[in-house]
C-alpha cells in the first residue's frame, strides 16, 4: 500500500461484454466496507518483489534448522508434495461415485494397516484432522465402550503433568473431569502417584510417552495393568511416536487407545494453522465404537465408505479427513519401509543427545540422564543474568529459529530443543556453537541479549500487546 501510486497497474483486460453492475445494487450498504475497494496501485515488478521480500523474511526448514521442541519440525522431503498434488489425488471430490475413487480407497485403507502395526493396534480411523481432535475422537471412543458395558458414570481422566497441553483440554470436550498427577523427582509417572487417584470414577489414563521432558516412562506396563484393573483404558498421545516408531510397539505396552500427528512424524510441512491429521489407532474391542464411514470390502471385491457402525461415535471431520495429508503419510511411509521408520527413531533419538551432550556443561538439562527426542534445559545456570526469553531471542542473531521456551511448565525457564532426524552432525555443531556462545554473552555482555535480535530485519517486539491487540489489517501512517 506504501508504494501504491494512483494510474500504476500491472494487468489490462478487454471491456467487459457484459454491462458493469453497481456492486451497491448486489449486497445491502450496512455490509460493503468501501467500494470499490481500496486496493494498491502497483506494477507487476512491484508485486513480486513485495511477495519475494516478504519470504526472504521469514524463517523455514529450507533454511535452516527448526530446534523446536515438542513440535517435530522436521524436513520433509519434496516428492511427497508431488504425489499428493498428482491431478488424481489432489482433483478429487469428495461426492465422486465411490467406483471412480478406488485408488483413493485403496491408500486409504492401506494407509490404515500401516499406522496399525507400527501402533501394534488393531483397527484406525484416519478421519480426525488434528492430533487435539485426534484425542477427542479417542475419548469419546472410550466413554462410548464403557458406557456400552453400563459404566457410563465414569467420568474422571488421569493426566500427568508431563503430559501434552492439549490433554486436559480435550478431556474437558468429552465432558470428562481432568486430574492431574505430579511427576515424581526422575520426571516421570510412579504407579505409586497413579495409584492414589485411581478409582472406579476413572475413564482412563492419558500419557505421552515419551513424555513431554522427553524421558521414556519405564514403568508404562505397569500403569496400564493398574489402569485396567480398575477397568479403565490408557491413551497414548502419539505426538513424540518420532522417538519410538518402529522400536516399540504402544499396544504392546498396555495402550487400548492412540493418535498420531500425521503431520508431526510422516511428511506434512508442520505449522502455520494446518493442514493436519490425526487418526486414531484402537484395540480390537473398540472397533465398533470408531467414527463413520469407514473403508470396508464389498462383497464383489471392491471399496465402500460403509456407515454402518450402529454403536459409532459418528462423524468428527466433514467427508473423509483431510485426504492429502494421509496421502503424504503413505508416500514417506513407503519410501521409507519398516527399516527406514526404525532408522528415524534412532537418529531422532541420537540427534537429541548429541545436543544434551554438547550443552549439559553450560545449561542445566531438567532431569540429567540421556533423553529420547529432545533436550530439555531449565535455566538455573543463567537466570542471575537474563531471562530464557533472552537468550532465545539473542539465537536469531546467530541465524537460528528460537527453540521452545518456558515449556514443559513443570522446568523452570524451559528451553525445550529437538532436533528431529533430519539435522546433520554439521548443522547441530553450528547450533551448539551459538549457544555456547550466546551463554558466554550472557555472562560477560548480558545487555546485549536484553535487547535481542540486533540484526533481523524486526527487532524485538511487544509480544503480549501483539497477542491481546492484533493488528489484522493495513492501516494508513501518518496523514
Amino acid at each position: 500500500m506504501e508504494q501504491s501510486k494512483a494510474g500504476c497497474g500491472g494487468w489490462d483486460l478487454p471491456p467487459f461484454e457484459v454491462p458493469a453492475i453497481d456492486p451497491a445494487q448486489r449486497i445491502e450498504a450496512a455490509l460493503l466496507r468501501q467500494c470499490p475497494a481500496a486496493l494498491p496501485e502497483v506494477s507487476e515488478p512491484q508485486v513480486m518483489r513485495h511477495f519475494v521480500r516478504l519470504s526472504q523474511w521469514n524463517y523455514a526448514i529450507d533454511t535452516g534448522m527448526y530446534p523446536l521442541g515438542s513440535c517435530t519440525m522436521k524436513y520433509n522431503p519434496r516428492v511427497n508434495e508431488a504425489v499428493a498434488a498428482q491431478p488424481g489425488f489432489a482433483g478429487l471430490h469428495p461426492y465422486l461415485p465411490e467406483r471412480w475413487t478406488q485408488g483413493a480407497l485403496a491408500l486409504m485403507q492401506a494407509t490404515e494397516e500401516i499406522l496399525c502395526a507400527i501402533a501394534g493396534l488393531d483397527a484406525c480411523a484416519l478421519q480426525p484432522a488434528a492430533g487435539a481432535q485426534g484425542e477427542l475422537t479417542g475419548l469419546l471412543v472410550m466413554r462410548a465402550w464403557q458406557a456400552s458395558r453400563g459404566e457410563g458414570q465414569r467420568h474422571k481422566i488421569l493426566v500427568p503433568d508431563s503430559a501434552h497441553g492439549t490433554n486436559p483440554a480435550s478431556a474437558s470436550l468429552a465432558g470428562c473431569q481432568t486430574i492431574e498427577i505430579k511427576s515424581d523427582a526422575n520426571g516421570l509417572l510412579s504407579p505409586e502417584a497413579l495409584a492414589a487417584q485411581l478409582d472406579d470414577a476413572c475413564v482412563g489414563l492419558m500419557v505421552t510417552n515419551p513424555n513431554t521432558l522427553g524421558l521414556f516412562e519405564p514403568h508404562i506396563e505397569r500403569l496400564a495393568a493398574m489402569v485396567h484393573e480398575r477397568g479403565g483404558l490408557v491413551y497414548l498421545d502419539g505426538a513424540n511416536m518420532n522417538a519410538i516408531q518402529g522400536k516399540v510397539r504402544p499396544g504392546d505396552m498396555g495402550v487400548d487407545v492412540m493418535h498420531y500427528n500425521l503431520h508431526k512424524t510422516y511428511s506434512t510441512p508442520h505449522g502455520g494453522g494446518g493442514p493436519g491429521a490425526g487418526p486414531i489407532c484402537v484395540r480390537e474391542m473398540l472397533r465398533p465404537f470408531l467414527p463413520v464411514p469407514r473403508v470396508v470390502s464389498a462383497a464383489d471385491g471392491s471399496l465402500t465408505l460403509s456407515e454402518a457402525s450402529p454403536h459409532s461415535i459418528g462423524r468428527v471431520k466433514s467427508f473423509w479427513g483431510n485426504f492429502l495429508v494421509v496421502v503424504r503419510a503413505y508416500a514417506y511411509l513407503r519410501a521409507l519401509g519398516p527399516e527406514g521408520v526404525v532408522r528415524n527413531a534412532e537418529l531422532a533419538v541420537l540427534n537429541a543427545n548429541y545436543i544434551l551432550a554438547g550443552l549439559r556443561d553450560l545449561y542445566q538439562p531438567a532431569v540429567d540422564r540421556p533423553c529420547m527426542h529432545e533436550a530439555i534445559f531449565s535455566d538455573h545456570s543463567f537466570r542471575d543474568q537474563v531471562k530464557t526469553l533472552d537468550v532465545c531471542k539473542r539465537l536469531m542473531d546467530y541465524g537460528f529459529h528460537p527453540p521452545t521456551m518456558y515449556f514443559p511448565l513443570n522446568v523452570s525457564g524451559a528451553i525445550m530443543i529437538e532436533p528431529t532426524e533430519t539435522e546433520s552432525k554439521q548443522s547441530l555443531d553450528r547450533f551448539i556453537a551459538a549457544m555456547r556462545a550466546i551463554y558466554q554473552e550472557a555472562r560477560e555482555t548480558p545487555e546485549l541479549l536484553k535487547g535481542a535480535p540486533q540484526v533481523t530485519f524486526r527487532g524485538r517486539v511487544d509480544e503480549t500487546t501483539a497477542n491481546r491487540k492484533p493488528v489484522l489489517r493495513w492501516q494508513k501512517k501518518g496523514p
